[in-house]
């Protein structure tokens, strides 16, 4: 008997690289490309650009900045998942029968989708924007100027709850990147030791109620003495770099609820106000990126579907991701999370739980004081700020949240009266 052996050539025989690349294999089913200057992308792709937001965009690069590859646009797992951009979009929009990325839906920049094992995710593409060659004529989010009375504030700001719209393309949320205008109320609350030079670090969330106010937890008093210079940055996804929808405003005085109390088990009434530095009684802007969260009106049901925001730590990163996330949990109901195998008897009328008994999507560390929002009546309110919790996405222990309908009147007296004030530097 004769044995026919045939060659079965490497990921990289023939060179699958582009302009020159260098091809490396990857174990037996994949490759990666070592790209000269300019040239970038999973085959070293020419050195293509996008202008604007990248809606224009008909490049090749197919990508993510993570090096993850791109899926077809037509791929059976992307319409499997109940996922059809092309359901949504026409073909101006650049989507094919091919994986370059594409911003069909009015993102900041272009994107694509990746798989994970049987999960699928999106993020952005490895692709930059192109140089200016000369003074651009397109509009960019901007911040509106001061005003010169109080009541400015109150007509930036008066629809609370409405996140930047979108064009109907299903994506995939469960602690995964937010996209711009998403969660436009989210806080990053940042400190520094006072008078230094020192960079100001991301400590804790907040939310964005008023122009000049955020609703955050109780973590700020569990700070040492020495950070003291706070600030607020808010409008922006992204923690190591400066973007342009972002707006920093320091911290005037800080208020703590009266009551507030720590035990070995629970927190008790864990909730604060920030009240920002500003002019004529205006702080923040409002802009498409920068907007109030609704303060609930009344309790919403259990099992209602909500969403957590924050750059807590994730189940791939125990320090915090640099890039807002967001995700969605459910309202449990009191009696079940104050069962002997979850909390028992240590929660009361100021805290609720939410998320998935069988453990997960979770808030985690550096979420702390970030908001929990829920659809009231079209309208997007706080209803619970991340509090607390046994660990991160463990097994019959959900994350407890301050539940803020029970301090509406509490918000309303500081807010209107701004008694109560603590100053930062006591």
């Amino acid at each position: 008997m004769f044995h026919y052996f045939q060659c079965i050539p490497g990921r990289c025989n023939p060179n699958p690289c582009l302009n020159n690349g260098v091809c490396e294999e990857k174990g037996k089913k994949n490759f990666k490309c070592d790209c000269p200057k300019p040239f970038k992308g999973r085959k070293c792709e020419k050195d293509d650009c996008y202008e604007d937001n990248g809606e224009s965009y008909r490049g090749n690069v197919s990508e993510t900045d993570d090096g993850k590859e791109c899926l077809y646009w037509n791929s059976h797992f992307i319409l499997e998942k109940g996922v059809n951009p092309f359901s949504s979009f026409e073909d101006e929009d650049g989507l094919g029968p091919h994986n370059f990325c594409r911003n069909p839906d009015g993102d900041m920049m272009p994107w694509c989708f990746f798989r994970r094992g049987r999960k699928l995710l999106w993020d952005y593409c490895d692709v930059t924007e192109c140089p200016d060659e000369a003074p651009s004529t397109s509009a960019k989010p901007t911040a509106a100027q001061p005003t010169s009375n109080a009541t400015a504030a109150l007509e930036q700001f008066s629809t609370c709850g409405k996140p930047q719209p979108k064009k109907p393309i299903t994506r995939i949320y469960g602690g995964l990147k937010a996209i711009p205008g998403a969660q436009p109320w989210q806080v990053s609350l940042q400190v520094r030791p006072k008078g230094s030079n020192q960079l100001y670090r991301h400590i804790c969330g907040g939310v964005l109620i008023k122009s000049c106010w955020v609703l955050t937890i109780h973590i700020l008093y569990n700070t040492k003495h020495e950070f003291i210079d706070m600030q607020v940055v808010l409008g922006g996804l992204t923690l190591n770099s400066e973007e342009p929808t972002e707006q920093t405003l320091q911290v005037e005085e800080a208020i703590k609820h009266e009551d507030y109390r720590e035990t070995p088990s629970a927190v008790y009434n864990d909730i604060a106000l920030l009240r920002l530095k500003g002019s004529n009684g205006v702080c923040a802007h409002e802009t498409q990126f920068v907007k109030t969260a609704c303060l609930p009106d009344a309790p919403l049901n259990d099992g209602t579907e909500c969403t957590i925001s924050g750059w807590g730590a994730t189940e791939n990163s125990s320090y915090g991701s640099n890039h807002l996330l967001d995700a969605k949990v459910m309202l449990i109901s009191q009696e079940k999370c104050s069962e002997a195998k979850i909390y028992g008897s240590v929660l009361d009328d100021t805290m609720f739980c939410a998320g998935y008994l069988q453990g997960g999507v979770d808030s985690c560390q550096g979420d702390s004081g970030g908001p929990l929002t829920c659809d009231q009546n079209s309208t997007h309110v706080i209803y619970g700020l991340v509090s607390w919790g046994d660990q991160c996405g463990r097994k019959n222990k959900p994350g407890v949240y301050t539940r803020v309908t029970h301090f509406l009147d509490w918000i309303k007296s500081k807010t209107e009266t701004n008694g109560c004030v603590i100053k930062l530097c006591l």
